[in-house]
């Protein structure tokens, strides 16, 4: 069942971009791109070839296939429906976490192999902001693991019965803030960074991969929305309550959401409405000044160091 659950994000993942857009042309008064867009934009890419200036090197050719490689390894600690993740043991969400930067170092290699300033501007960027989230997310992680008197992620990320609702919400809620302010501050979304911007001064993440195309963009593309899904799957398993909690008291209900199905689409369908959620932020918020970032993070800290101290009570 879980290898089920693991191909059905890989194949879910890229439409988490369709929902946000979406979300996003409602806002704005658009119809908006398809939701299959991003699936469309892989295709494309795919049939492309790859052009290499002289100046790189094999650091170049390697970042999006070790970025991808380790975003793949990443999400095989990530639950999916109260399911336990194909592979999970105590302190594993260090080793996912630690995949992640490992994918974040290979890009930021590849982006500073070309010799080109911009990239290498934002290379620098990416590289000061991830410095300030990764503690942020660590950190995060440790009041949950105290909550759940475990920490693997398969446990800490499985939905929370009424019971632990009612005794530990104010750990839950703020830790669904902190991991939902890490989600957009890793996956360079505003009010850290502006994914559809095309000015080089202000981009982060884009302006890292101006030199790719073709299959390494398409690799690029298709790791940056695994990399989504994995933190969707995140806020949503901290957030979202157990089915249960919504049909206690009806004895039919219990009987069909006590089978796999429906705890998976409800799984889904938080990791989708986080998704939904990213996309109202973009659209309520403007980007903050690149200065304000460690502001917002701070705040996360502060969010995740609380939810610590409700732990222990």
């Amino acid at each position: 069942m879980s290898v089920a659950h693991y191909v059905l994000g890989l194949i879910l993942a890229p439409l988490l971009a369709g929902v946000i857009n979406r979300v996003k042309a409602k806002f704005a008064g658009r119809r908006g791109r398809p939701y299959l867009q991003l699936y469309y934009d892989l295709a494309k890419l795919l049939r492309k070839g790859a052009v290499y200036s002289t100046t790189s090197s094999t650091l170049f050719r390697l970042g999006p296939l070790v970025n991808l490689g380790a975003i793949l390894a990443a999400l095989l600690f990530v639950p999916l429906g109260g399911v336990p993740a194909m592979l999970h043991f105590s302190g594993d969400f260090l080793l996912a976490a630690y995949l992640l930067a490992m994918g974040r170092f290979a890009i930021i290699l590849a982006a500073l192999d070309t010799g080109s300033a911009f990239e290498g501007m934002g290379a620098s960027r990416e590289a000061t902001y991830s410095a300030l989230a990764e503690p942020v997310l660590l950190a995060a992680f440790i009041p949950l693991g105290m909550t759940v008197k475990t920490f693997s992620l398969s446990p800490m990320l499985a939905p929370f019965t009424p019971q632990a609702w009612e005794q530990y919400w104010p750990v839950l809620v703020l830790l669904g803030l902190a991991f939902f302010i890490v989600l957009l501050t890793e996956n360079s979304r505003i009010p850290v960074d502006d994914p559809a911007t095309h000015l080089e001064l202000t981009m982060i993440h884009e302006v890292m991969i101006l030199d790719h195309g073709g299959v390494d963009l398409a690799l690029i593309e298709f790791a940056a929305a695994l990399k989504l899904w994995f933190f969707c799957a995140v806020v949503a398993g901290v957030a979202m309550p157990d089915v249960t909690l919504f049909t206690a008291n009806i004895s039919v209900w219990n009987e069909i959401f006590a089978g796999p199905i429906i705890p998976l689409l409800f799984s889904l369908g938080g990791i989708f409405t986080v998704a939904a959620l990213v996309g109202v932020t973009e659209s309520v918020m403007a980007r903050l000044k690149l200065v304000k970032v460690p502001a917002l993070l701070t705040l996360a800290g502060a969010l995740a160091a609380l939810a610590c101290l409700f732990s222990l009570r």
